[in-house]
């Protein structure tokens, strides 16, 4: 099988494109950044050097592919990144329509089934509604939850002010985790097998846990016992990611996406189709990888 990996060497495509590879497929992993191509061959894939933005490059990349694994690139010097996300959107179908592609995995994120208003999660969710409309492609799309290395965001805070915390985490509900080497094997899964048909979804789910939990597992993780979850007003929120050195538009991407947690909106879909099975990683796993970028600070 020929198969293309869109995001480069990261978190998920990279044990993804080893796993391909070592199953016997051809890989062919696209990225943006010339530098990567030698660690790409090093794991025996194909690189393309390019673009996702970049119509032709991919009409060119997807010509002799059999299935492909699709995600948005995070960018956080593009000053209107909903508008990006929904250009790649756009190329990606121009492309897919045109190509021999027959399966897709995608990407995607809980909260996606709103639509509108979970912040970065929204372009997403313009993607799922365009590849829905591609009925001659078989796609899985794959909706994990708050990703663990979001909460790297709380090291300083820990670090400086003995707490943690966010614009959510002051009503019962718990937040849902997900770590990438989980969502890698689900999408290993899903591209080694390729039975899916038609168009469905897939939520992807390593634990559950309140954040007053995260808060005190991560804190004593650093030798911050009980460390405690304050939650913040949105304002609050949003300088705090400010002063941290993020963007003021993609700050209020996660502020949107934080209230829309707090209100008790992003999850509730996950909720009512809980995976049966949730991954390996679990918070206090993801506590010694904390503990450890933690320290390197």
């Amino acid at each position: 099988m020929n198969y293309i990996i869109t995001g480069s060497l990261g978190h998920i495509s990279r044990p993804l494109t080893q796993n391909l590879v070592k199953a016997g497929h051809h890989v062919t992993v696209i990225s943006s950044n010339p530098d990567k191509k030698s660690a790409i061959e090093e794991l025996g894939a194909t690189a393309a050097i390019g673009s996702v933005a970049d119509e032709a490059f991919l009409q060119t990349t997807f010509q002799k592919a059999d299935a492909v694994y699709l995600m948005v690139p995070s960018d956080f010097s593009i000053a209107d990144y909903p508008s990006y996300q929904r250009t790649i959107a756009n190329v990606y179908i121009n492309v897919l329509a045109a190509s021999p592609v027959t399966h897709v995995v995608l990407l995607s994120s809980i909260g996606a089934d709103l639509r509108h208003g979970a912040g970065p999660i929204d372009g997403i969710a313009y993607l799922e509604e365009k590849l829905e409309t591609l009925t001659q492609l078989n796609v899985k799309v794959l909706r994990p939850s708050y990703f663990f290395y979001n909460l790297f965001s709380q090291i300083e805070l820990i670090r400086n002010a003995g707490i943690a915390g966010n614009n959510f985490g002051d009503t019962d509900e718990k937040l849902v985790l997900t770590h990438t080497d989980d969502i890698a094997t689900v999408a290993t899964q899903q591209l080694l097998d390729l039975s899916f048909t038609g168009y469905s979804i897939q939520y992807i789910a390593s634990d559950e846990r309140h954040p007053t939990e995260i808060a005190e597992v991560l804190g004593k993780a650093v030798g911050k016992e009980s460390t405690p979850w304050v939650p913040f007003s949105d304002e609050d929120s949003k300088q705090g990611m400010i002063s941290a050195g993020l963007p003021e538009g993609f700050a209020d991407l996660y502020v949107q996406m934080g209230k829309a947690i707090g209100e008790g909106k992003l999850q509730k879909d996950y909720w009512q189709n809980r995976p049966a099975t949730l991954g390996a990683v679990k918070l206090e796993d993801f506590a010694r990888e904390f503990a450890g970028a933690y320290q390197q600070g």
